[in-house]
């Protein structure tokens, strides 16, 4: 019912900003509660935000808390990753994905459709 398209990710020195974006397509894309995962290498895949339906809850990877922005417009079909002040760490494919399930989640379990993933990269 959902694809998701990621895009944004790029080399970026330690400091900087990124904005990734994840361009939805399918039906009613305002009920799909939306979130954003990263893989590093030889890790886990791991939350990093989520954002409701209708926006009114946020939640965030303490690791990312006050330097990333998770976002929505869903008259565009479009989910924001805002990414300030990156660090190394940061370094990973980064997923957009959606779920039907309401509240915030921050479970791969509990996604039902995910993008391809997008790399970002951050130098010292």
């Amino acid at each position: 019912q959902v694809q998701l398209v990621e895009s944004g990710g790029g080399l970026v020195q330690a400091g900087g900003s990124l904005r990734l974006s994840c361009a939805a397509s399918g039906r009613t894309f305002s009920s799909y509660g939306m979130g954003w995962f990263r893989q590093a290498p030889g890790k886990e895949r791991e939350f990093v935000a989520a954002i409701s339906w209708f926006g009114s809850y946020l939640s965030y990877a303490d690791s990312v808390k006050g330097r990333f922005t998770i976002s929505r417009d869903n008259a565009k079909n479009m989910v924001y990753l805002q990414m300030n002040s990156l660090k190394r760490e940061d370094t990973a494919i980064y997923y957009c994905a959606g779920t039907r399930l309401s509240g915030v989640q921050k479970s791969n379990r509990l996604y039902d459709y995910w993008g391809q993933g997008t790399q970002v990269t951050v130098s010292s």
